[in-house]
C-alpha cells in the first residue's frame, strides 16, 4: 500500500507543477478530471457491449478494468490535493463505510 501513495503524491506535486493556480482552482479541476475518467469508463462499457453502432465491439472488459483503475487512481490524487493526510482519510472511510456495512448484516 506505501507504493500506491508514492505514486499518489508524485502524481500530485506532478499536476501540482504544471498548474499554477489557487488551491480551489487546482481541486476543481481535478473534480473534473474525475469525472472524464468515469466518462471513460462509460465510454468502455458502452464499447465492450458493442451498443454503439457505428463503432461496435471497440473496448474489452480489461479495458473498463483498466478505466475504472484510472478513476480510482484519479480519485485518489484528488484526496491528497485536497490536502491533510489523504491517507489517513481514506483508510478513515474504509472504515465508516465497513462498520455500516457490517451493521447492516449479509444480504438478503
Amino acid at each position: 500500500m506505501d507504493e500506491i501513495w508514492e505514486t499518489v503524491n508524485s502524481l500530485k506535486k506532478t499536476v501540482d507543477s504544471h498548474f499554477q493556480r489557487s488551491d480551489e482552482m487546482r481541486w476543481t479541476v481535478q473534480a473534473l478530471k474525475l469525472q472524464e475518467e468515469a466518462g471513460e469508463v462509460a465510454e468502455a462499457v458502452i464499447g465492450a457491449l458493442g451498443a454503439n453502432p457505428r463503432k461496435g465491439h471497440s473496448h474489452t472488459w480489461d479495458d473498463v478494468r483498466k478505466e475504472a483503475c484510472d478513476v480510482a487512481l484519479t480519485a485518489l490524487v484528488l484526496l491528497a490535493r485536497l490536502g491533510g493526510d489523504p491517507r489517513w482519510f481514506f483508510e478513515e472511510h474504509v472504515r465508516a463505510v465497513a462498520a455500516r456495512a457490517a451493521q447492516k448484516g449479509p444480504a438478503a
